[in-house]
């Protein structure tokens, strides 16, 4: 048996990677999760350059536990995937390709209020793949990256919520109201 050359190596990963991606697996979701994260760190990043106001101060001290926060997160999940026997996304492209956070060069010009708010969408957002995840891994029986991404979503939920507070709400303001309408 010829031992595969590197490209044939890569081009059968991208390969398994389409087929996960198709047929949802914990490891595939998982990887939607990381490149979400990626994409929050530039959009968080965003955020802490370009606030204005008077609670500036505040929220750029915020965003950056926010910041401190992601980066571990992305490490940690990075390298669970691995403990996993699972090939996390490693190129720019293919995290971008993957994530389902948008970027717009235009927020930056956002009012305060609709930064925070905005960044509260898209924790709600990863959430709805980290549901998904979730259920996958116990499927799998895969307990460890179940746990993981358990805390993962109360981590992302205390963040909901501590920026809802900012904006005077409650956790879930304006987050629930789209799934209430698809009731009736």
């Amino acid at each position: 048996m010829s031992e595969l050359t590197i490209d044939e190596q890569y081009a059968a990963e991208l390969k398994q990677s389409d087929i996960d991606h198709h047929v949802p697996t914990a490891g595939a979701m998982t990887n939607h999760i990381l490149s979400n994260l990626m994409v929050a760190y530039v959009k968080l990043t965003q955020v802490k350059w370009y606030v204005k106001g008077p609670q500036s101060l505040a929220l750029r001290t915020a965003y950056q536990r926010l910041l401190d926060q992601n980066v571990r997160q992305f490490a940690e999940l990075g390298e669970l995937l691995l403990d996993e026997n699972q090939k996390p996304s490693s190129t720019t492209a293919e995290l971008t390709k993957y994530s389902m956070l948008e970027e717009n060069g235009a927020f930056k010009y956002q009012s305060v209020d609709e930064l925070v708010a905005a960044t509260i969408k898209d924790f709600d957002t990863e959430n709805l793949f980290v549901d998904r995840a979730i259920k996958l891994a116990e499927k799998e029986n895969r307990p460890a990256l179940a746990a993981w991404l358990v805390a993962y979503r109360g981590s992302n939920n205390r963040n909901i919520r501590e920026l809802q507070a900012y904006l005077g709400n409650d956790a879930r303001t304006g987050l629930d109201e789209e799934d209430e309408d698809d009731d009736d």
